[in-house]
């Protein structure tokens, strides 16, 4: 019990963190956080699209960000590691928001998440799925739940942590749509299965 409840503190306290880093960083474009724990400090690695605007001028704004983590949320010894994402469409808060942007837009919300799914696997994605729910038509309309997927999503067991998988929330003027997505790097190796190469259908290309 006391492994499971350390577990469940380290999962609860890196999801704290990176909800801060998130509000704190959404100018540089924050994606997500790993965090690594050894015996003399915790490292945790920030990606973002700006980099330059997570250290500040002369570093001003890490050390605030450090110091932040450290009182907030009793972290011992807290390193920030910057990284700059490579590629923002196999970056589940970042496709999200791009969508909820789209929506907010009045962009076709079924159109929207084809097109979504079939970028992220033209980037090498060996799976993805993006689930839509809320006010997706016009005033009036009921809720519903859009999902799309393609290529191999584990939903259970210890390798959905290869999955990234992040949500936002749209605002068009007819009501809130909550975007999840979940992404499946390139490279991914899964204990159980060999991924063979995705088929895109067609109805996803023409989108």
């Amino acid at each position: 019990m006391t492994i499971e409840r350390k577990f469940i503190e380290n999962s609860i306290i890196k999801l704290k963190i990176s909800r801060y880093l998130q509000k704190e960083l959404t100018r540089a474009g924050y994606s997500r956080i790993e965090i690594q724990k050894t015996p003399i400090l915790t490292r945790i690695t920030v990606y973002v699209l700006s980099p330059g605007k997570v250290i500040g001028r002369g570093g001003q704004t890490i050390d605030r960000l450090t110091e932040d983590i450290k009182k907030r949320f009793n972290v011992e010894n807290p390193q920030i590691n910057v990284m700059e994402v490579e590629n923002k469409m196999l970056e589940p808060l970042l496709v999200a928001k791009d969508i909820a942007e789209k929506f907010e837009r009045g962009l076709n919300a079924r159109k929207v998440l084809q097109m979504s799914l079939r970028i992220i696997i033209e980037n090498g994605a060996l799976g993805a799925e993006i689930i839509a729910s809320g006010k997706l038509a016009a005033k009036g309309a009921r809720g519903k739940t859009i999902r799309k997927s393609i290529g191999y999503i584990p939903k259970a067991g210890n390798v959905t942590e290869l999955v990234r998988e992040a949500e936002a929330t749209s605002y068009p003027k007819y009501g809130a749509i909550g975007v999840k997505v979940r992404i499946v790097p390139p490279g991914t190796k899964f204990p159980d299965r060999e991924l063979k190469p995705i088929e895109i259908p067609k109805a996803i290309l023409n989108a």
